[in-house]
């Protein structure tokens, strides 16, 4: 007997600028700080391209990209330790973080 899965893995979701832009309303966990929470939501469920669309709309409602973690990291920072973090910090750098 083989069983059929109900539910087929999603791979590659395609973002249009509303969902992208709908990583803006995460609501940061007490303690952390609310910006630094919406760049790592984005940088960990987004790719690349996505994150760059995602970095413009955050600048433009006024976040700050600089915004640090509960120990005091940048997302620049956390990524530049992930192996795959590279372009994502490249990324935020162009868009002026530090």
């Amino acid at each position: 007997m083989s069983l059929k899965k109900d539910k087929e893995k999603v791979l590659g979701e395609v973002f249009d600028d509303e969902r992208v832009k709908s990583f803006l309303d995460c609501q940061a966990p007490t303690g952390v700080s609310a910006d630094f929470h919406l760049l790592e939501k984005a940088y960990r469920g987004m790719n690349i391209d996505n994150f760059v669309t995602f970095l413009n709309f955050f600048k433009e409602a006024g976040h700050d990209i600089n915004a640090t973690s509960p120990e005091g990291q940048t997302l620049a920072a956390v990524a530049a330790e992930h192996g795959h973090g590279m372009p994502y910090v490249e990324a935020l750098k162009a868009a002026s973080a530090q």
